[in-house]
């Protein structure tokens, strides 16, 4: 039996991606231009355990190793971005586009994270240790927390920032700075995508406009999924 999702509308708009040259710890492959994208639908929550082994029971298929984080309701470690996708698949649905990502992640915000100019440890779990912008520490968790531990956005998603970063569809690649409606980010490359930062990442990883790529076949306790429903 295939798992219950619960999404969020995301309503279709035209919105700036990437950072500008002021903010704080921005890298050179944020440059900004404008993005424009129709409606869809997000999972409110990062795949978790209990909906992924529910993909392997079904298809005979090895469970991912949650490390001693925990299953259940803790968001799904360990799966690479082809496992991502064939669960996506087995589900009718589809991974993120970066720009659906970050559009989805800023929800409306225009700062370095949807809280604002800074991302404190009550409002997401990264590594505490090393703050946003000179600002206090916080909590270094070490590992995993359960989905919904913490804020939504303005949108109704939990866990854009931190807990696990996540697979998008895009290989890695240079913006195109020109106008773009629902871009796919380049026909091939090295490496996939992935966004959000994690429990192990500094607040500055964190941001909405960040990015980091990893090689599609690779396994990290840090890196984890959530759907675009077809539908």
């Amino acid at each position: 039996m295939k798992p219950i999702i619960e999404w969020i509308n995301i309503p279709g708009g035209t919105f700036i991606m990437g950072s500008p040259l002021s903010e704080q710890s921005r890298r050179a492959d944020e440059t900004q231009h404008q993005v424009t994208l129709t409606a869809f639908k997000m999972s409110k929550y990062l795949i978790t355990f209990e909906q992924y082994d529910a993909f392997c029971d079904s298809n005979n298929l090895r469970k991912p190793d949650d490390m001693g984080y925990g299953r259940g309701k803790r968001p799904v470690i360990n799966v690479s971005w082809i496992d991502a996708n064939d669960f996506a698949i087995w589900m009718v649905c589809r991974l993120p586009s970066e720009a659906e990502w970050e559009y989805a992640c800023r929800a409306g915000t225009t700062t370095p994270f949807y809280t604002g100019h800074n991302l404190t440890t009550s409002q997401a779990n990264y590594n505490g240790n090393y703050p946003y912008n000179l600002n206090p520490k916080g909590i270094y968790r070490e590992k995993t927390m359960p989905v919904g531990s913490y804020p939504p956005n303005a949108f109704g998603l939990y866990d854009m920032h931190g807990n696990v970063s996540e697979w998008c569809s895009d290989w890695d690649g240079a913006y195109s700075l020109s106008p773009q409606v629902n871009p796919k980010g380049p026909n091939s490359g090295k490496q996939k995508v992935n966004r959000g930062g994690d429990w192990a990442n500094d607040a500055r990883d964190c941001r909405s406009a960040a990015r980091a790529f990893s090689y599609q076949d690779s396994y990290i306790d840090i890196t984890g999924f959530r759907l675009i429903s077809n539908a």
